[in-house]
This record gives C-alpha cells, sequence and structure tokens, in this order.
C-alpha cells in the first residue's frame, strides 16, 4: 500500500491534494484495495457547493458500491473524464490519473482537520 506523503488523508478513506484554494480528491490505494476491481464511478455533483462530509458520488466495483465524501466543504469544480471510460484508473493509479475530483476549497482553515501520511497509515494498519 502507497501512503504518498505529498497528499493529505480522510478517515472515510479518501485523499487531498492540496494547490492554492483547489483540492485534487481520490480514493487511497487502501480504499481501491478493499473495493476491489472498479467498474464503475458516478459523480453527478460537478458544480455544486457540499459540505464536509455530503456525499459527492459513488464508486462501484465487483464487490460493492460504495458512498464518496467531500473531504473539506467547497465546489465541484471538476471531475475526471478519464473515469467515464476507464474506471479501472482508480485501481491502477489511485493517487495519478485515478483522482476522481478537483473542488474550490471554501474554508482552507479546515485542511489541518486533514490526516497526515503517517497519521492515515496507523489508522489502516
Amino acid at each position: 500500500m502507497e501512503f504518498p506523503e505529498d497528499v493529505m488523508y480522510t478517515p472515510n478513506h479518501e485523499w487531498v491534494r492540496i494547490d492554492g484554494d483547489t483540492a485534487t480528491v481520490g480514493i487511497t490505494s487502501y480504499a481501491q484495495g478493499e473495493l476491489g476491481d472498479v467498474v464503475f464511478v458516478d459523480i453527478p455533483s460537478e458544480g455544486e457547493d457540499l459540505a464536509e462530509e455530503e456525499i459527492f458520488g459513488t464508486i462501484e466495483a465487483v464487490k460493492t458500491v460504495a458512498d464518496l465524501f467531500m473531504p473539506l466543504p467547497g465546489n465541484v469544480s471538476e471531475i475526471n473524464p478519464l473515469l467515464e471510460s476507464n474506471p479501472e484508473k482508480v485501481n491502477e493509479d489511485p493517487y495519478g490519473d485515478g483522482w476522481m475530483i478537483k473542488i474550490k476549497v471554501a474554508d482552507d482553515s479546515l485542511v489541518k482537520t486533514l490526516l497526515t501520511h503517517e497519521e492515515y497509515h496507523k489508522l489502516v494498519s
């Protein structure tokens, strides 16, 4: 399992990479491993303002369907277009091409509530 140091994490197994007021969000390698082969990603929330912990979409794997939760409040400004035709990117490259959404962060003071890679590693170990 990977735990990159350049991202923050949530207890719901999302990762967040901050760049100014934009956050790129995906699910962790741990989460994709638990889900199994991803076959569909549904994110209908582009353009919406969502609260922290609000559902922004779902991910369907061979084993199950799981909700995707907003790690920070903000506006869903972009959805990864690759996932529509290549949902397996979530399994192949969860921290790269498998990202899910980009959000304009509404309150960047909440970034400090996210987990570091060490804290997340302890959570899933």
